[in-house]
């Protein structure tokens, strides 16, 4: 035989040839082998199968690691780098969705098509082309990681061409619209409309707001340091589906102060008389569940006639607000606990619209 063909004569008389089709964690070849009564039957079976997988290993890398194996690894070695709420989004997207369709696939047999694959599986699922966007960019970092360790060339998941998320837009109330709501929140008992006042009066998550701890209200200096969060999140480990967990804030730049307007801090000092605890809302010493505030929420802006609302809307009426009233997108920006003024201005472009046109007028005048 020629030196390389890798074609041997078996003790039971039929001939084997072997082709590698990648390399093992370890960097060993991994070999598979045709076989044929005759040296020409093994020929014609081997050939185009070492030029098949010779090609794989050239333009997709010789890993022949499991995508299941490779997405483990992946998320042991992201999750001291991320918050407990991202890693259980990276876990549950990456095996829920991801690994579930392309799990059982060895990292070089990753394509187009086996990303459209994925795809055409998440669209019969009736995901949200949002959705979809998420799920394909923790694959996108998996695969990342994979090509930065030199065991694929390329990412197969980036040649893919997504359906088109519709951004939506967080409309903010109107003025009458908050004052409404305002009023009614203000006269519920037990403290359960301050949570639509932390939101609009402050710009809160709701996550923030159930973390909110009497300790971070500042009544001497007039602000509340926001820096921690409560939420449910989907769970790594035990039988549940969810869990919540207390956790430092979204991100550094989430941590911040926040001036108190005069009508939020008397009701802040209305309901410390009444509160106990170290949480501002607390059951049995526990930050109050999240869906529990969402609920009493809902509840006020029935009440005030609001049907379409949202929690997060108010947060982004709050916004509006500080535009209307000639803020600067830094401190907008810094209030809002965005990690940069770019995302600031990426939300509120439409709410800064007549502040630019009195800018330009401004200049004008100037120049006049």
């Amino acid at each position: 035989m020629r030196r390389g063909e890798n074609i041997y004569k078996r003790k039971d008389k039929r001939w084997e040839g072997r082709y590698a089709v990648g390399r093992k964690s370890n960097g060993k070849l991994i070999y598979r082998s045709v076989y044929g009564r005759t040296v020409k039957d093994v020929q014609r079976k081997l050939y185009p199968l070492k030029a098949k997988y010779q090609k794989i290993m050239d333009e997709q890398g010789s890993s022949r690691i499991s995508l299941e194996e490779w997405g483990f690894h992946w998320l042991h070695a992201v999750k001291p780098d991320v918050k407990d709420s991202t890693f259980a989004n990276y876990n549950h997207k990456l095996c829920h969705y991801v690994i579930a369709v392309l799990g059982h696939y060895a990292l070089n047999e990753l394509n187009e098509a086996t990303s459209q694959q994925l795809l055409d599986d998440l669209i019969q699922r009736g995901l949200k082309p949002s959705t979809m966007h998420v799920i394909f960019r923790i694959a996108k970092q998996c695969a990342n990681a994979a090509i930065e360790k030199k065991l694929i060339n390329s990412n197969p998941f980036s040649s893919i061409r997504l359906p088109k998320a519709i951004k939506v837009v967080n409309q903010a109330l109107t003025k009458q619209e908050q004052k409404k709501l305002e009023e009614t929140a203000m006269a519920e008992k037990n403290g359960r409309g301050l949570p639509t006042l932390l939101a609009l009066h402050a710009g809160l998550r709701i996550g923030e707001v159930a973390a909110l701890a009497w300790s971070d209200v500042d009544f001497e200096n007039g602000q509340i340091n926001v820096k921690s969060t409560y939420q449910r999140i989907f769970s790594v480990f035990g039988e549940q589906k969810t869990e919540l967990i207390y956790t430092s804030a979204k991100t550094a730049s989430s941590i911040r102060s926040i001036p108190m307007s005069n009508a939020l801090r008397e009701a802040l000092l209305e309901h410390k008389e009444q509160s106990v605890g170290e949480f501002v809302f607390s059951t049995k010493d526990n930050p109050l569940e999240p869906r529990l505030l969402t609920y009493h929420f809902h509840k006020i802006r029935e009440k005030a006639g609001l049907d379409h609302v949202h929690f997060h809307q108010l947060r982004h009426t709050f916004a509006t607000r500080c535009v209307e009233s000639r803020a600067d997108v830094k401190n907008v920006s810094y209030l809002m606990g965005h990690s940069s003024a770019l995302i600031t201005l990426d939300t509120y472009t439409g709410s800064m619209k007549e502040q630019r046109i009195e800018v330009v007028k401004q200049m004008e005048q100037s120049i006049g």
